[in-house]
């Protein structure tokens, strides 16, 4: 049996629809200006996170290398 007859059954009223969510839209050529505009103000920023990815890698590795090592 389904929800819909078993509420008609026990004198329940319908369920109510749930209100549909909307997402906002994205301004995706004003979001790309804005990234433009702060790598164009802080040209360091791309280096920064070069080298933080470099970094990480690299130290991964050794963690790899330390832990295997040893059987």
């Amino acid at each position: 049996m389904g929800e819909a007859k078993r509420r008609k059954k026990l004198g329940i009223p319908p369920r109510e629809k749930a209100e549909e969510i909307k997402l906002p839209q994205l301004d995706k050529k004003a979001i790309q200006q804005k990234v433009r505009n702060t790598l164009y103000k802080y040209p360091i920023i791309p280096f920064l996170f070069y080298g933080a990815a470099i970094v990480i890698l690299v130290g991964g590795l050794f963690y790899v290398f330390k832990y295997f090592g040893n059987i």
